[in-house]
């Protein structure tokens, strides 16, 4: 590849970085052209994350050169890209809830314009320029995923970004948010700006991209253009295997009812309601879908039924016992798993080994102890076999969770939870931030755990995920179940115009 050509707007060039026990990148080399979206993709553990933070700044390299521009440069910090024009937006935001769009956007960059009327100037013509919509004195709180995604996008265009770093973007937005944050990108790309694209949905890659980088286990294996390959194709390109599918064979509902939830209201320390008067039932052999714009009350459901919140009116049942002033660790005893939405937050102890993490949430029952005691041996030989079964990438089981790419921790959280034969499986974003190949395990697990009778509360921002796991599809909509969609007839675009009340009249 020629550093030469002024039509590039990035070079990366043998890039090479290298971690205890871990070569992270190797020969990689990616050309970005300059007004493009180019698209990378690669399996968890292929090296994106890393790679990502070389050219943001936050790692260095240990071989290799970066070219921006045309100019050979080296990254000490964010700081010193932000300065050459590189943005990175990631994907879990860094806002200011109380804060407005205007105060989020110069937190950080008063040098720049100030505070005041031109501060105020800037960000109104950056939001009207490329189409954002957004209202500098709106509150952060009371916006919605995709307004936050814009509002993401706009501090880094206000401190002069050309070349923005998209890390999953689409992650928590349903078709009618994406349809719009595109358009949004199609606009930056035309007044000249370059995007790199992270993502792991195939079919929002072959749309929105002009180039595709394909990396596996720390290197690039492959160029290619959308209109030249597969979605198929990418997929044995990434992971060496068949493009996976969520769908479901047969029915295996049965008549037993493992949850029930009877008018079941939660409530905020001000006593403001986050869940109203919710209603329904999970049967054995059933996975019941949750789908809503991430807000709306899902979190507040979750950890309500799993005890990390008090029910303010309504009783909660697991099979014929009433649960409702039961603790966390007696549901969790009874037989309720739990993969949480947040994993770094809810899921794991970041700074403690693989092993440690087995134990977590199932530390009074093997094999995670023997009598009184913590049974390092018995958790050490399970996380060996989870390791394995669910391909974690990991030089060790004493390596920390935090060593982990996001994808591989989340591995390691599902194989925890699916690992103790629970009877009722929660299952909150179970496939976010993992790659095709993890994902279609991930599946399997579910669709073989619930043929053999497990319940399943599954809730998921990927609305194919719901559509083909799910056996009924309810929709919360500002703390309420506001329509129940059959996945046999449902499309994408039915449940994100019900997710975001445009059909409440029907609904």
């Amino acid at each position: 590849m020629s550093a030469t050509a002024t039509s590039d707007a990035v070079l990366l060039q043998g890039i090479a970085k290298r971690f205890p026990g871990v070569i992270a990148n190797h020969d990689v080399d990616i050309t970005i052209r300059s007004g493009t979206v180019h698209a990378l993709i690669g399996e968890n553990g292929a090296g994106k994350s890393t790679l990502m933070k070389i050219l943001y700044g936050v790692q260095k390299p240990d071989e290799g050169t970066i070219t921006v521009d045309g100019q050979t440069v080296t990254f000490g910090s964010p700081t010193d890209a932000i300065a050459r024009g590189i943005g990175m937006v990631f994907q879990h935001f860094m806002l200011a809830d109380n804060l407005t769009v205007l105060e989020n956007v110069v937190l950080g960059a008063e040098k720049l314009h100030g505070i005041g009327e031109k501060a105020r100037s800037a960000v109104e013509q950056i939001s009207t320029t490329y189409g954002f919509g957004l209202d500098p004195d709106a509150l952060v709180e009371d916006l919605g995923v995709g307004d936050r995604q814009r509002v993401e996008i706009l501090k880094v265009l206000y401190r002069g970004a050309r070349i923005i770093i998209l890390d999953e973007p689409t992650a928590v937005l349903v078709p009618q948010e994406v349809e719009s944050l595109f358009d949004n990108l199609r606009v930056l790309k035309a007044e000249g700006h370059t995007i790199l694209f992270i993502s792991h949905k195939l079919d929002e890659v072959l749309d929105i991209a002009d180039d595709i980088t394909v990396m596996r286990r720390g290197t690039t294996v492959g160029e290619a253009k959308p209109d030249s390959i597969t979605k198929h194709e990418l997929a044995e390109l990434m992971v060496g295997s068949e493009l996976p599918s969520p769908e479901t064979e047969e029915s295996t509902v049965t008549d037993e009812v493992q949850l029930s939830l009877e008018n079941v209201t939660v409530a905020d320390a001000r006593g403001r309601r986050l869940c109203a008067e919710v209603t329904f039932t999970i049967h054995r052999g059933e996975v019941l879908g949750i789908a809503g714009v991430e807000g709306n009350g899902q979190a507040e459901l979750v950890e309500t039924i799993i005890g990390m919140r008090k029910v303010a009116t309504g009783r909660i049942r697991l099979g014929s016992e009433d649960m409702t002033a039961w603790g966390t660790r007696a549901r969790r005893e009874a037989g309720i798993g739990y993969i949480p939405e947040d994993r770094q937050r809810h899921g794991l102890l970041l700074d403690s080994p693989l092993w440690e993490n087995r134990i977590l949430g199932h530390q009074t029952q093997p094999p995670s102890v023997k009598g009184p005691w913590i049974d390092r041996a018995g958790a050490g030989s399970d996380t060996e076999r989870i390791v394995k079964e669910y391909d974690v990438r990991t030089p060790s089981i004493e390596t920390v969770a935090r060593a982990l790419s996001g994808g591989n921790q989340q591995k390691l959280i599902v194989g925890r939870e699916m690992s103790g034969q629970p009877v009722l499986l929660i299952a909150s974003h179970p496939t976010r931030g993992v790659d095709v190949g993890a994902q279609a395990a991930i599946w399997g697990y579910i669709k073989d755990a619930r043929r053999d009778g497990l319940a399943v509360l599954l809730i998921s921002a990927d609305l194919d995920e719901l559509i083909g796991l799910s056996d009924r599809i309810e929709v919360i909509l500002r703390g309420r179940l506001v329509g129940e969609f059959d996945p046999q007839s449902v499309t994408p675009q039915d449940l994100g115009a019900a997710m975001t009340g445009a059909n409440e009249a029907t609904a």
